[in-house]
């Protein structure tokens, strides 16, 4: 099970180039039910995603490079390519996934929060450099900017 909250940027952290980041490129087989086929640096999956927003089913399964490329020429609309910088919340065990979008979605900046329960993430209070709570807004659901003309 994924819960995650998702916020909009008011301003990137002075700092952020201090965190470990992963460069990712992901791409849509299919939107209803989302299936994904994602590289995360060296490492490659394909990923089953149930409907919802805060909390959903998620499952992952490793693939090769191979079989990546070859399914990544079959997904349909937008590859998504972002920048996913992790920065720990001091005091917790809760990690902030600052993802700076490239590309066709350059200057989009979206961070996720995943929490291990429905009432962690409905406790949890945002960062001031956090903007809007849009974790109900499909528009910033990845899924979603695939498909944008």
């Amino acid at each position: 099970m994924e819960i995650e909250r998702k916020f909009l940027i008011k301003a990137l952290p002075a700092d952020q180039d201090k965190y470990p980041y992963h460069m990712i490129e992901q791409a849509y087989l299919c939107t209803d039910p989302v299936v994904r086929v994602r590289r995360e640096d060296d490492d490659y999956y394909m990923t089953y995603k149930g409907k919802g927003f805060l909390a959903r089913e998620e499952y992952n399964l490793p693939l090769n490079k191979e079989a990546y490329e070859h399914l990544l020429q079959k997904a349909d609309g937008n590859i998504i390519r972002k920048k996913r910088y992790l920065i720990p919340i001091e005091e917790t065990a809760l990690t902030i996934e600052l993802d700076v979008f490239e590309g066709k979605f350059e200057g989009t900046v979206i961070a996720e929060v995943e929490f291990s329960s429905v009432e962690e993430a409905a406790a949890f209070k945002a960062p001031e450099w956090f903007g809007a709570d849009v974790t109900e807004a499909r528009r910033y659901s990845n899924s979603y900017m695939s498909s944008t003309p």
